[in-house]
């Protein structure tokens, strides 16, 4: 399963600093690890692992930062991947990191934010603009923020997450 390894010199040094910023990195990959992400995402820990092992350790912060966890969100945000964070963050309504997506011209990033958040269009514009794969991406990501939305909302399981 070593044939989507990453490159040990891709994405391996840490992000630079200039002037406390945080230098981009970029968010490209293959068809079948957007997949194996999505299905990472929907809950198959073992995929999760893969992608741990195969140097994506991006993918995997990111399947945990859309879960709500604070320490992979500011991990995103210090190693290069303010973006994917503006995007998740985006998704959950923020209207400041929808905002600097369009800005920063991520329009992948902040179609798939408004699709997660609920606005059709988002799903149009990937459909039209991008590929199978983020579409089945950005519909994995919904639905795990949606249920996430509704045990927030369900006063028989607050405070269970």
């Amino acid at each position: 399963m070593g044939l989507f390894k990453r490159n040990k010199n891709e994405n391996s040094k840490p992000a630079e600093k200039k002037a406390s910023k945080v230098k981009l990195r970029p968010f490209e990959y293959h068809p079948k690890i957007i997949l194996a992400w999505a299905k990472g995402i929907e809950g198959h820990s073992k995929l999760l692992d893969y992608l741990h092992e195969q140097g994506f350790n991006e993918l995997v912060m990111a399947t945990h930062a859309i879960r709500l966890k604070d320490e992979a969100r500011e991990w995103l945000m210090q190693n290069g991947y303010p973006h994917v964070m503006a995007m998740i963050n985006a998704a959950e309504g923020n209207a400041q990191a929808k905002k600097w997506l369009m800005q920063n011209n991520f329009l992948l990033f902040y179609n798939m934010a408004i699709a997660i958040d609920g606005d059709p269009d988002g799903f149009k514009w990937i459909n039209k603009n991008s590929s199978q794969e983020y579409f089945l991406l950005t519909k994995v990501i919904k639905d795990v923020k949606d249920e996430i939305e509704e045990g927030h909302n369900d006063i028989h399981k607050r405070g269970t997450d």
